[in-house]
């Protein structure tokens, strides 16, 4: 099979891998969804070993591999089960099931695992696409542990998209226990700040979209903004206090990444505001008393998001008929891979996908 692998300083290579075999426990999966996530930039801009250590991973031989073994990039991936291996109870998923893949590996048995946080794994959690091959090539091969039933009504683009993006936006949805009475203001319309504004919306809760972007600030109205606002043209803080009577938003999500956005998220929610920081990148800069003391004001960390939950957004999307696939300004043949990263490098359209 083929696959793509991250080269670094913006490059990368289509390489030519044995298919994999499933072992005991595992599927292999032929993928129909690859998406392309914003933190595949970090392995494509940079020399991939390099953020693999920053990442925490060190001791490489432990998990079997060196330090130069080419891995398959994607960390969204969805498709169909083309082979099960022994010990796969096929009550539970046999060949031909439609199947999103929860991309991470953890040792199944620490508390974290075991409540569904693999990521979390108390011995160190590998990511596919990352750690272990990933979904940007034909098959992929995975513990059957780490599988989602994947409803008819849920496209394999908007499988893959749950993978990760839209999973996340989700998993800080839950986070910040929001509901039909709350106002949610999004900093960030990327592909995560979009589902959020889309997954939020189709809750019942009054969403104000915000970005230094025109064409995603016009993009958040399509996908259920109530309100949506040019950040390069007015002060969102005051633009948010004008459209909630002076009192702040009850909760706020970034996903934007940068100091700004994070320090805007905090003050544009009313006093015992919640807020969710979710974008990697910047730095917390606000004043702990006037802030978030005294405004009785919770910030929280959300770190994608468990197993368990991925299942209750699929299910969600299928039973709400929530429209992913207008996430996607780009599908792309996995052939194609070169100039999909280049154009996604220049984080100007929306989010893409390899279609299989």
């Amino acid at each position: 099979m083929r696959g793509v692998v991250f080269k670094g300083g913006r490059t990368l290579e289509i390489l030519d891998f044995e298919d994999p075999t499933p072992g005991p426990g595992e599927a292999v999966i032929e993928m129909k969804a690859s998406g392309m996530c914003g933190s595949d930039l970090h392995f494509y801009r940079n020399d991939p070993a390099e953020v693999v250590q920053s990442l925490g991973f060190k001791d490489l031989a432990s998990r079997g591999m060196a330090p130069d073994t080419p891995i398959i990039g994607g960390h969204e991936p969805c498709g169909i089960i083309a082979a099960t291996g022994p010990a796969v109870d096929p009550r539970a998923f046999k060949t031909g099931d439609r199947v999103a893949v929860f991309h991470y590996e953890g040792c199944k048995h620490c508390d974290h695992c075991r409540g569904g946080w693999t990521q979390m794994c108390s011995h160190g959690a590998d990511i596919h696409g990352v750690i272990k091959h990933g979904g940007h090539a034909q098959y992929m091969k995975v513990p059957v542990s780490s599988l989602v039933p994947l409803p008819e009504e849920v496209s394999y683009a908007a499988g893959a998209a749950i993978s990760c993006g839209t999973g996340t936006a989700w998993g800080a949805l839950l986070r910040l226990n929001i509901s039909a009475r709350d106002t949610l203001a999004v900093f960030g319309l990327g592909p995560v700040g979009l589902s959020a504004v889309q997954l939020a919306a189709a809750m019942g809760v009054e969403v104000i979209g915000v970005d230094i972007s025109a064409e995603r600030v016009a993009r958040a109205r399509a996908f259920g903004a109530a309100h949506a606002i040019d950040g390069s043209k007015a002060d969102p803080i005051e633009a948010i206090l004008r459209l909630t009577g002076g009192l702040g938003v009850t909760c706020a999500m970034e996903c934007a990444g940068g100091d700004l956005p994070k320090q805007q998220a905090v003050r544009c929610t009313r006093p015992w505001g919640r807020i969710a920081l979710v974008a990697v990148g910047g730095n917390l800069n606000v004043d702990g008393m006037k802030d978030v003391i005294g405004k009785q004001r919770t910030i929280l960390g959300s770190y994608t998001f468990s197993v368990t939950s991925m299942k209750d957004c699929i299910e969600f999307v299928a039973n709400h008929g929530v429209d992913l696939d207008q996430l996607f300004t780009d599908r792309w043949r996995l052939e194609q891979a070169d100039e999909a990263y280049r154009r996604f490098d220049g984080q100007a359209g929306g989010k893409g996908v390899f279609i299989f």
